[in-house]
């Protein structure tokens, strides 16, 4: 049966969840605090990694689902948000072979490379001890995936609405109540509230349940490389040649090669910061990059930040209560679910049951 949601926050998960509830028939209303294409949230610039490898076989059978919807993305919209140029993950053997192992038993490809094999293939990169390549990896474009996120939405007959912050949110029998800034009111059967680091603030007085989260500035840099664009997408794993703990992660793009370290920002109010980057971050980063990425200009990175949102164990919040459902607490490693989060998201709205590993209430006692 067909229901009026309303979607509340236009990045990749309220986008894609936009998208799933108009592709089921729902009236779907998204609002968006921002303009498009803004760059105050987590769903901005021109690169975030795509990646079946993980450790976890969770993980994995979920990004094996995200990325044919991915590709149906472009199919629908006729536009390129993904581009498969694979990844490589190196480091201590610990950590490749156990990506490797999940990835076999899920009948995903990889191969395993020595550090000097790994050079010749990729000479930008230095490899640290072992390296596992698997081809079905690269990089989503953010902000042109979030703009194709709504383009199918609308395309489904979704309503997409920029500029308009909701300031409350009210149980109105079996439904909800919004109010925006404009004074607007809106009668939803079902609220998706994917608002990224104003989920705090915004659902904790709302929704039994909700994880403490730590919202915090990262501080990626762009490194100039004319080969950018050709680059595999790559972990550097801790251990081994790296002490730097949660690892560096980074990626070729249209703005040069990204690299940055992993959840090491300081927390912030997402309203009240000043974007400022720390030279400190910065030092530290481009001092890994003329060590460790030996194909891009070390000496002339480009700055910018973005903001983490990040539970206590890393996983997602995927669940329910009530009318309201959550998508919240990506934890820097969400975006490349994006297409999959919306389809769970609309699931949820439809009464189906979600997975246990994203509920509310889930750190309580």
């Amino acid at each position: 049966m067909a229901r009026r949601v309303v979607v509340i926050g236009g990045g990749v998960m309220g986008s894609s969840a936009a998208w799933h509830l108009a592709a089921r028939g729902d009236r779907v209303t998204l609002l968006e605090q921002f303009r498009p294409g803004h760059d105050r949230g987590s769903s901005h610039g021109s690169s975030r990694i795509f990646r079946i490898a993980y450790a976890d076989p969770f993980y994995v059978s979920l990004a094996v689902r995200a990325l044919p919807l991915w590709q149906r993305l472009e199919e629908e919209t006729g536009t390129s948000v993904l581009s498969l140029t694979g990844c490589v993950d190196h480091g201590p053997e610990q950590a490749t072979s156990a990506l490797r192992d999940v990835l076999t038993l899920a009948g995903r490809p990889s191969e395993t490379l020595s550090p000097e094999a790994a050079a010749e293939r990729w000479p930008g990169i230095r490899a640290d001890s072992t390296a596992l390549f698997h081809p079905e990896a690269g990089r989503l474009n953010a902000d042109a995936a979030v703009a194709a996120l709504q383009r199918a939405a609308e395309l489904k007959g979704a309503e997409i609405r920029h500029g308009v912050r909701v300031t409350s949110l009210t149980h109105r029998g079996g439904g909800v109540e919004l109010v925006t800034d404009q004074q607007e009111t809106f009668a939803a059967d079902a609220v998706v509230c994917a608002v990224g680091g104003w989920a705090p603030a915004t659902l904790g007085p709302v929704v039994p349940g909700l994880p403490p989260m730590r919202v915090t500035q990262e501080q990626p840099l762009h490194f100039p490389a004319a080969d950018a664009l050709d680059w595999p997408s790559f972990i550097h794993h801790e251990g081994a040649g790296l002490t730097v703990g949660g690892g560096v992660y980074g990626l070729g793009s249209v703005d040069g090669v990204k690299a940055g370290f992993h959840g090491v920002g300081p927390v912030v109010d997402p309203d009240h910061r000043d974007r400022t980057v720390d030279p400190a971050a910065r030092e530290r980063l481009a001092e890994y990059a003329a060590k460790w990425l030996p194909g891009v200009d070390a000496t002339a990175p480009a700055a910018t930040t973005c903001l983490y949102t990040t539970t206590p164990d890393h996983d997602f919040v995927i669940d329910r209560a009530g009318p309201v459902t959550v998508l919240a607490g990506f934890s820097g490693h969400g975006f490349k679910f994006g297409s999959v989060i919306g389809e769970l998201a609309a699931g949820l709205v439809h009464g189906e049951p979600g997975s246990r590993r994203f509920a509310l209430g889930r750190h309580s006692g």
